[in-house]
């Protein structure tokens, strides 16, 4: 793992949120690894697996939401030659149809090193619950 490796993983990291922030499938698409063997899992729900499940996950969302912003606080990093993960707290604010929800969730994105190019390969979002 080089100090640059790292620098894209975080890079991309960013890149899932801000595409997700701004409801932008095209540029999802970028990021995510197409394969069979991508694997999704949203607050509350199965595991998607494979690139057009989570798509149309993703275009469902999308299609529900007026508005979003997404704070996120890194909780760990952890890398190798082809594979890194980050653990992180993601801040969620949402507007659908003039109702604003918030939420927290603590989120695990993982992501491959394929073809000199790092792709996310795994979201799994968990509800954090405020006590």
């Amino acid at each position: 793992m080089t100090t640059d490796d790292k620098s894209e993983v975080i890079a991309i990291n960013e890149a899932f949120y801000r595409a997700f922030e701004k409801r932008e499938l095209s540029a999802l698409s970028q990021i995510w690894w197409q394969g069979a063997g991508s694997t999704c899992i949203h607050p509350g729900g199965n595991v998607l697996k494979g690139w057009e499940p989570i798509r149309t996950s993703w275009e469902t969302i999308f299609k529900n939401t007026d508005y979003l912003e997404i704070d996120t606080e890194i909780i760990n990093i952890d890398m190798g030659q082809e594979i890194a993960y980050i653990v992180l707290i993601e801040k969620v604010t949402q507007v659908h149809k003039g109702k604003k929800l918030e939420a927290l969730s603590m989120a695990t994105n993982g992501f491959r090193r394929m073809a000199q190019k790092w792709y996310l390969v795994h979201h799994h979002g968990s509800p954090i619950m405020r006590k």
